[in-house]
């Protein structure tokens, strides 16, 4: 197997609203997946050290004069030109937007799992319209993805509530969340991992702590469910300042594993 995934991490947390340092975790993320402490089978049974199957693309850090959502979409189109299924670490969860609209070109009818305590659906936050509460908003209303189905919600206001009745968009709260089973997707799938949708006792680096949400093995479990083509994903919001002992870089690097395989191993059905 020639290598596929490509990692990407992205440098940037400059439209977080509340605490800097989300732009720390590419490397932190890194060094737990290279730790000796595990290794890269995953739980399917995909060797990820065997052929080659991760390449890792680098980081792209913000540039003077040059804006930062051009060099993020420009990156992951250069990635998908060459075949790979991009992968990318941030940052805040704003890079979601030019990430997403580089794949709407090669993928029209694309689908998006978006994990997550917050909708992140503000029309703007705070006067800013790319905030990293906000990329679904631009997502949504400019067609670039056909169906959003958000889990783990659990911190929605009536503003986001109304945004997602304007674009369709399908909530799960966490607290009616009964079984991943029942989700189901038949076009291409992108996945957006914020780390705030689970609990923060099993992910307490993040910026926004919010109470009661998934458990690790919930969410493997919704990752591993998934049979539609996983085309690309992204792990982001992790917080490396907020971090306890590297307890949420190291359940980062187990999402990045288990969603690594699940994008092999659906390509290949």
């Amino acid at each position: 197997m020639s290598s596929r995934i490509a990692i990407k991490g992205f440098r940037f947390d400059a439209n977080s609203s509340f605490m800097r340092g989300a732009a720390d975790a590419p490397p932190v993320i890194r060094d737990a997946l290279a730790s000796e402490a595990s290794h890269r089978w995953t739980e399917n049974g995909i060797n990820l050290d065997a052929g080659e199957c991760l390449f890792d693309a680098g980081d792209v850090f913000p540039k003077a004069r040059t804006k930062e959502f051009d060099l993020i979409d420009s990156s992951i189109t250069s990635l998908l030109a060459q075949g790979f299924y991009p992968l990318s670490l941030g940052g805040d969860h704003s890079i979601t937007y030019p990430i997403v609209a580089a794949f709407a070109r090669v993928y029209p009818e694309l689908s998006i799992l978006h994990f997550d305590a917050h909708p992140d659906l503000y029309d703007e936050f705070q006067g800013n319209r790319h905030s990293h509460a906000s990329p679904f908003a631009r997502i949504m209303e400019t067609g670039m993805a056909g169906r959003l189905v958000q889990v783990g919600i659990r911190a929605v206001n009536g503003h986001q509530r109304e945004q997602a009745a304007k674009f369709g968009v399908e909530i799960i709260e966490m607290k009616d969340w009964e079984q991943c089973a029942s989700l189901s997707f038949d076009t291409p799938l992108y996945i957006s991992f914020d780390i705030d949708g689970l609990d923060p006792a099993y992910a307490p680096g993040v910026s926004h702590r919010e109470p009661g949400g998934f458990s690790t093995r919930q969410a493997l479990d919704v990752i591993h469910a998934v049979r539609a083509p996983i085309v690309g994903a992204d792990i982001v919001e992790f917080n490396p300042r907020m971090d306890i002992q590297n307890l949420t870089g190291t359940v980062c690097a187990k999402l990045l594993k288990e969603i690594a395989a699940q994008m092999l191993a659906n390509s290949q059905e």
